[in-house]
């Protein structure tokens, strides 16, 4: 669903990818920090990887949709990736810190159901850190294939196919 939602966005079917690559460091992120805190992986913890994936693509969307302006503005996918990464990082700083602290009451409560808010808390706490911090530097490097295998594709598309000749057969009779 997020991917059709993506490829409706960019009006392209290769960029969505771009931004879905960065869900499976969230999921990572889940994962590790769950299994050192020693909980189980019930469905409070699918409920926090849904949360998660929206999550995520959220911080990879600001970047990858940041990246495509600038390169349909004329600039190279390099410069673009690397300028949509220097100025989308402080706002996905911010926002990711401030959601990473908005689950901390999750992950330290105490009482009747903490089980379950330990389990979404830490689930998506783990994943956002590492969300965060390792799509920060991959999402522009996946723009940048996507991108060039992309743009490859197209001016193959342009060019015109070598031409073939083929003797005619003469038909005397």
């Amino acid at each position: 669903m997020v991917f059709l939602v993506l490829a409706a966005q960019y009006e392209k079917w290769s960029l969505p990818f771009a931004v879905l690559l960065a869900v499976p460091f969230g999921a990572f992120g889940a994962v590790l920090a769950v299994y050192l805190r020693g909980i189980e992986r019930d469905v409070y913890f699918q409920i926090g990887l849904l949360t998660l994936v929206g999550l995520a693509a959220k911080n990879a969307i600001l970047i990858v949709e940041f990246c495509s302006v600038q390169r349909g503005h004329g600039h190279g996918i390099v410069e673009s990736a690397i300028e949509a990464a220097r100025l989308r990082i402080r706002p996905i700083i911010m926002t990711s810190l401030a959601f990473i602290l908005g689950v901390l009451p999750l992950v330290l409560s105490e009482g009747a159901g903490a089980g379950g808010r330990h389990s979404i808390g830490t689930g998506v706490m783990g994943g956002m850190i590492a969300a965060t911090f390792l799509a920060v530097f991959f999402v522009p490097l996946f723009f940048v294939i996507i991108q060039w295998i992309s743009e490859l594709g197209h001016r193959r598309k342009k060019t015109p196919p070598p031409a073939v000749f083929i003797a005619e057969e003469s038909t005397h009779e």
